[in-house]
């Protein structure tokens, strides 16, 4: 139990990391279509934190504050490297954003399938399959955003030369 333990808590540290970042890349474009866009992932990643929550209470595993708290810090010291980048539209940053979303979320996704696989009697019929589901959805909604980002800033960049 310790294993399995250990790997949700990374899980829901890491949802706790992009959490942070989606938050501030919400409120950076509020009221734009890519802070929507960044709103409804949050939302979307808010309620699959809650699952995994629901999952670890289900086999008695307790959060570990230590761990969200560094997920907290290294949220924080990678967004100062994302804002060298830059935080507009067609930045480097927004690119580099988003491909550690797609990184965060195809993690998620591993687990879900590692937990359907377990076939684990204590997870109250939670659906993995459709957990699955959702979390490759987001990354294709992620990946259509990320060509988008780097189609605008490979074009500014190559413009500046």
């Amino acid at each position: 139990m310790k294993e399995l333990g250990s790997y949700l808590n990374d899980h829901l540290a890491g949802s706790v990391s992009a959490l942070q970042l989606l938050d501030h890349w919400a409120q950076l474009h509020k009221g734009k279509s890519l802070g929507l866009f960044f709103s409804e992932l949050h939302a979307e990643i808010r309620a699959d934190q809650s699952t995994l929550r629901d999952v670890m209470r289900s086999f008695g595993i307790e959060e570990s504050n230590v761990r969200k708290a560094g997920a907290w810090v290294a949220e924080k010291a990678g967004r100062a490297r994302l804002m060298i980048a830059g935080d507009e539209p067609g930045s480097l940053g927004l690119v580099l954003t988003l491909e550690g979303l797609i990184m965060g979320v195809t993690a998620k996704k591993l687990m879900w399938r590692a937990l359907a696989q377990a076939k684990l009697p204590e997870t109250n019929g939670c659906n993995f399959e459709q957990l699955q589901q959702r979390a490759e959805q987001q990354i294709e909604r992620i990946e259509v955003e990320r060509i988008r980002a780097a189609q605008h800033a490979f074009a500014r960049a190559a413009a500046s030369e």
